[in-house]
This record gives C-alpha cells, sequence and structure tokens, in this order.
C-alpha cells in the first residue's frame, strides 16, 4: 500500500504534465521487493521546458529546498540529486511528517532519461475513491537494477530482491530471450543464478560474466558475486567523488553566507 501522502505528490506530478519517473525505494515496493519506504525519489528531465513544470508543481505541494545544491538545473544535470521536504497538509496546516522528495537527473552507469521514458511502465494506483486513481510511470526494471548498483551497502539486498522477483515470478513460464540475458546479468543469489545457467545454457555459454563463467564451472559464484559488488560500489565511490566536493564547497559557501 502506497501511503495517502506519497500519491498526494504523485497526482500533483501528474497534474502538472512533469516528465518524472518514479525510482528508489517506492519503486522497489509496486515491483514487490520491498514492504515500506518512507522517501520519495524521482527521476526527472533536466531541461528548460520541463524544469518550470516541476517549479509549479513544487511549489502546489508547498515543498522546500533542504540542504545543498539548490534547485538549478546546472547541478541536476551533473549529476546531483535535489532534495525537497514536502509538508503533509490537511486544508491550511501542516498535520504530519514531512515526506522528503529526491530528484535526480543523471546517474552512473544508467541510461539518459529519454531512452528511460521509452522504457518505462505505467501503473495505476488507487486513491481514496475511485475517481482519485493515480497513474505512477515507473522506472522500468533494469533500468532500477542499474539505478541501484550504488557505493551504499543498503541497496544491495534490494537489487538482489528485485532480480530475484522478476526471476522467480516467471519460473513457470517461456522466457523472452531478452529476459534470459537480463537474469544471466543481473542475478544475485548463487542459488537463482546456477538455475539460469542451467535453464538457459546456450545463452550462458556465450556469457563473459565471471559469476556465469564460474556457474557453468561449477566453480565458487557467491565469491565471483561478491567482487563484482566490490567493483561496483568502488566505481560510484570514484563518480561521486568530485561530486561531494562541490556539495562541501557549496555548503561552506552556504554557512559564509
Amino acid at each position: 500500500m502506497i501511503p495517502i501522502q506519497i500519491l498526494r505528490v504523485l497526482s500533483t506530478i501528474q497534474r502538472f504534465d512533469v516528465p518524472a519517473l518514479l525510482m528508489g525505494g517506492q519503486a522497489c515496493v509496486l515491483y514487490g521487493a520491498a514492504e515500506y519506504s518512507r522517501d520519495l525519489d524521482l527521476a526527472v528531465l533536466a531541461t528548460d521546458d520541463a524544469l518550470p513544470r516541476l517549479t509549479a508543481a513544487m511549489q502546489s505541494l508547498h515543498a522546500t529546498v533542504i540542504a545543498v545544491p539548490p534547485f538549478d538545473l546546472q547541478f541536476l544535470a551533473r549529476g546531483h540529486a535535489v532534495h525537497f521536504s514536502v509538508p503533509d497538509y490537511d486544508t491550511d496546516a501542516a498535520v504530519g511528517t514531512p515526506l522528503r522528495v529526491d530528484v535526480m537527473s543523471r546517474m552512473r552507469g544508467v541510461a539518459p532519461f529519454d531512452e528511460l521514458w521509452a522504457r518505462r511502465t505505467s501503473i495505476t494506483l488507487p486513491g481514496a475513491t475511485e475517481s482519485a486513481s493515480v497513474t505512477v510511470e515507473l522506472m522500468a526494471l533494469e533500468d532500477l537494477v542499474a539505478a541501484k548498483k550504488t557505493q551504499r551497502d543498503k541497496d544491495w539486498p534490494m537489487l538482489r530482491r528485485l532480480v530475484d522477483a522478476s526471476y522467480d515470478s516467471a519460473r513457470d513460464v517461456d522466457a523472452t530471450t531478452e529476459q534470459a540475458a537480463f537474469w544471466l546479468t543481473e542475478l544475485r543469489s548463487p542459488e537463482f543464478l546456477n538455475e539460469a545457467v542451467a535453464r538457459f545454457p546456450r545463452d550462458a555459454a556465450r556469457s563473459t560474466r565471471p559469476a556465469v563463467v564460474a556457474a557453468i564451472a561449477e566453480g565458487d559464484v557467491a565469491s565471483a558475486l561478491a567482487v563484482e559488488q566490490s567493483a561496483e560500489m568502488s566505481a560510484d565511490r570514484d563518480y561521486w567523488q568530485p561530486l561531494r566536493r562541490e556539495l562541501e564547497s557549496l555548503r561552506h559557501a552556504a554557512r559564509r553566507a
């Protein structure tokens, strides 16, 4: 169940025709890989035409920017996340815990927004009434998995559950070539990856992924997956290093102002 406060933000995004894709924990909830997520994460189109619509939507929600960087096209284009606090309004008074909404436009290892948008999944979530249902543009599973390959330890169990749920739900159906390729590339549970290698031997034989090669040789798949995760986390730290330096400069400038 998606909280009413989050549905309110998503319906406002829809009403202002903002090109935005749901990602993060709430997207994982809808893909069946999580039960709860506190915040809302959106991938947005960062252009001179699109951002005024997002600005209008956030103003309608009485949202304020928290921390750094400021809400500006240049920071989104460089890969920063902009953080909003959206009050839980009931008529004219804030009555509950504010909702944190993070928006990004560019992420390491993730396709440009126009490609993400072309692959998106549209779903309809029920609102308080039938007429209040909300259409949500959801980041495609393969793109959400790519976005979850971060330096944060907490993202990797979620990533594993995302791909596991995709594989487990399709065990009794004929898989497409694209599905087989996705599972062989992204499965992170040794037991599921071993099973997929046995299920799709021809596709597995063409793979150069070390974990798949280990599965074919009946080797140590878990160790190969651990090495893969470590490399991705290191690459993400390297990616964020200059961005973090820029954030520190912005924080120092804000304190001096």
